[in-house]
């Protein structure tokens, strides 16, 4: 009022909507920042938040509610589970080891290939010993952040000597325990720090804590040197596959609750399964259990037996697949080449069944099964090998003068044998008794990076020209026997064209020159219906193309 009394002019504008809303939105992610770090710290304080949380081990205790494994449950590893005993003697009773001064070992590590029951060893120490159980894998300690890997070895540390007497278990090791100064990433890498802070903890135990460290690989060579030192890992017990009296124990255990029919005989099955794994044989009778649930029967016979073995081996049948006659007729060729090679050479694996129905990526398969459980093979047995794998492709040349893609397979598995006669097991006439190549196979890099080439380009050349000659060899050596047997590979084709499989004892025939005479498949004829009585529903029953109902 002043201002207007002395004449002086005054000009205003009224704000516009739009200037106030243009602040209000200005400010509201401001706004909006405050109250998602309000619940974020509430939570916080609550332990519910997942931010915080990654430095948290996620070992898993088996709970005591779980059906617990025993060594009633493991088989065919015997050895191993007399190993671990003392481990379960010193969680039962740790007063008597200290009584004498002894010490149990801070660590066993548990090696063998997968599936051969390092797991399920592992649990059924702690179903037998009736301690804590915490299992973690080794993939679950290392992220994307720093410190995070460490920090969770901490936790999972801390857990278990608060619940100690205890066990952890630690799968794949090898995950976490590769060894040091490998990769690409520089001396602190994230996983080198993991690694650091599992040894420094494993250092840490007392003699008394009663915390015992259980670790599981199938890749020793590339854990870290400081890792397998007395006072870490003391024990290392090897589980590996098992003989044919491992086998037939392992098939005791999983046939525990599945119905055998009477011509089921475990023996035949183990002698059947040679280099099969527990995991192998628990998923063998568990496909025949399936199968004979498909076809309705109310017991596992030897025939959805035989067929699990196949499937587990190479895949299921692939009956959809339409071949024509002539592909029928040159897979026949090939896979009788196979055979007959492979079954008339005296160092090679008895012939068990040929079959020309496509299973897995293979048009047709030759099983070749050993006598006996075999730990080495000599140089003889190699090349019958390579041999067999010619069969092939020389039987299709000789018929067709013709070759074709199918043997491709075969040659990358010959070649490959008769690199490792040369390289490896000093089996070459020319190079002698020497290995080249040192495989140090770099954790992080390829494998044609890791290797360690410590020979010239000279030897090299000497590598290949031995290679090719053993190859030579064993393909002059395969089309003799076939020109002395043609008449045999002929009733073998002729055999499989018209049943397509052939089975052990008609290939046995068929390699003996001797008659044999397929058994006849019974048929069931129906009785007719009585008068009056009510004709049963029928259910209709889907089978694949050119499948034919089997016999009841």
């Amino acid at each position: 009022m002043l201002l207007i009394n002395h004449g002086v002019s005054i000009e205003y504008e009224q704000a516009s909507s739009s200037a106030l809303l243009s602040n209000i939105f200005g400010l509201l992610p401001l706004l909006l920042m405050a109250a998602l770090l309000f619940i974020f710290l509430r939570q916080a304080q609550n332990g519910g938040s997942q931010a915080l949380s990654f430095g948290r081990s996620r070992a898993k205790m088996l709970s005591e509610n779980r059906p617990k494994v025993t060594f009633e449950d493991v088989a065919g590893i015997d050895e191993a589970k007399q190993e671990l005993e003392e481990v379960v003697e010193f969680l039962k009773y740790p007063k008597k080891f200290q009584a004498l001064g002894a010490r149990i070992p801070k660590g066993v590590l548990l090696l063998g290939p997968p599936g051969s029951g390092k797991t399920l060893l592992a649990r059924a120490i702690a179903g037998e010993a009736g301690v804590p159980f915490f299992s973690i894998s080794g993939s679950d300690f290392v992220e994307m952040f720093v410190g995070v890997g460490a920090s969770r070895v901490r936790d999972l540390f801390d857990q278990a000597k608060k619940s100690a007497p205890c066990i952890v278990f630690i799968d794949e090791i090898d995950a976490v325990g590769r060894q040091r100064g490998a990769g690409l990433g520089g001396g602190h890498d994230e996983r080198e720090q993991t690694l650091n802070q599992l040894l420094v903890e494993m250092d840490g135990f007392d003699q008394n804590t009663g915390v015992i460290l259980i670790a599981a690989t199938n890749r020793p060579d590339v854990l870290d040197p400081a890792l397998l030192r007395p006072g870490r890992f003391d024990r290392q017990v090897v589980v590996d596959r098992t003989d044919i009296k491992g086998r037939t124990a392992i098939l005791g255990v999983h046939a525990r609750n599945k119905p055998l029919g009477k011509d089921v005989a475990l023996e035949v099955l183990a002698k059947r399964t040679p280099g099969f794994s527990g995991a192998d044989l628990e998923n063998l009778l568990n496909e025949a259990a399936l199968l004979a649930a498909r076809r309705d029967k109310s017991v596992i016979e030897m025939i959805e037996c035989d067929e699990a073995i196949d499937r587990v081996m190479v895949g299921p049948e692939r009956r959809s697949i339409v071949m024509s006659q002539k592909e029928k007729e040159v897979t026949a060729y090939h896979e009788a080449g196979h055979a007959i090679v492979g079954g008339m050479l005296p160092h090679g694996d008895p012939i068990h069944k040929v079959t020309i129905i496509p299973r897995g990526m293979a048009l047709g398969i030759t099983w070749s099964l050993p006598e006996d459980d075999r730990h080495s093979q000599t140089r003889e047995q190699l090349l019958a090998m390579i041999c067999r794998a010619m069969g092939g492709r020389l039987a299709e040349e000789l018929k067709f003068k013709d070759v074709t893609t199918g043997a491709s397979n075969d040659f990358e598995q010959a070649t490959e044998l008769a690199r490792r006669m040369v390289t490896q097991y000093g089996m070459s006439e020319g190079l002698g008794p020497i290995q080249y190549g040192r495989g140090n196979h770099q954790v992080f890099l390829g494998r044609e990076l890791g290797e360690d080439r410590n020979y010239s380009e000279e030897i090299a050349g000497r590598i290949d020209t031995e290679v090719r000659k053993i190859i030579d060899q064993c393909y002059a050596r395969g089309k003799e026997i076939m020109d002395a047997n043609w008449h045999k590979l002929e009733r073998m084709v002729e055999a499989l064209l018209e049943y397509e499989t052939v089975e052990t004892e008609e290939v046995r025939a068929i390699l003996g020159d001797k008659p044999y005479t397929r058994p006849e498949i019974p048929v069931v004829v129906a009785k007719p219906p009585e008068p009056g009585a009510k004709a049963p529903e029928s259910k209709p029953t889907r089978l694949p193309p050119n499948v034919s109902p089997e016999p009841a």
